[in-house]
């Protein structure tokens, strides 16, 4: 089986990098949470109805596939974060921007000051219910329904917003709407890396555990 290229893997996840900040976008500048929670699940509907690449949705699947899929999950996540940065620095070119700005840093600074262990287990619990998202719609996709595919998108997207767990790809959308100094730098990427871990740690869980059940039925 032919590898897909770096190319095409890198501009699905570009692609995905920006729906999730336009997702992140109308989160910032809605007052109501579960409204803006809603809307955000745009992106990961999206994402999904046409295939495009996403860490949090393709690191649950590391234990199912062979050693050579990092290299696709690596250079997902290098996509996503680029197409997070471009749009939020167009973001913030706009009439939008100051008010994403203002809210992305409010945002930036409650996740930063927070405790390693929280944040790590706050992506833990948000790369579970990707992994439920994803895989729902993988699913529904190949068995035609739509109903199924919608709700079974929307509603972990929802769950994870209004719990406030953390998502490393909405987090960098967030992360480079707020920067305006060194500062935030340093304790924006730290917060990042430590929800990538935890994002990828609780994308397999279950994966994981569905080997383990399959391994005592034999």
């Amino acid at each position: 089986m032919q590898l897909e290229s770096w190319r095409s893997i890198f501009t699905k996840a570009v692609l995905s990098g920006i729906l999730i900040g336009i997702g992140g976008t109308v989160y910032l500048t809605v007052e109501n949470k579960y409204l803006g929670g809603f809307l955000f699940s745009l992106g990961l509907f999206t994402i999904l109805r046409y295939g495009f690449a996403l860490y949090t949705g393709k690191v649950g699947y590391i234990p199912e596939r062979k050693p050579i899929y990092l290299r696709e999950v690596s250079i997902t996540l290098l996509g996503n974060i680029f197409g997070t940065a471009m749009t939020a620095c167009l973001i913030r070119l706009t009439r939008t921007g100051a008010i994403v700005h203002e809210n992305a840093l409010t945002v930036m600074q409650t996740k930063t000051e927070d405790s390693f262990i929280s944040k790590l287990l706050l992506g833990f619990f948000c790369g579970i219910l990707m992994f439920i998202a994803v895989d729902n719609g993988n699913r529904c996709k190949q068995e035609q329904r739509d109903m199924s595919f919608l709700f079974g998108t929307v509603l972990p997207i929802m769950v994870f917003i209004l719990c406030g767990f953390h998502h490393s790809i909405a987090d960098c959308f967030y992360f480079f709407s707020a920067i305006d100094n060194s500062e935030n730098i340093l304790s924006g990427l730290s917060h990042i890396l430590l929800v990538i871990i935890g994002n990828a740690l609780g994308g397999m869980l279950i994966p994981v555990a569905m080997k383990l059940f399959d391994a005592k039925k034999v």
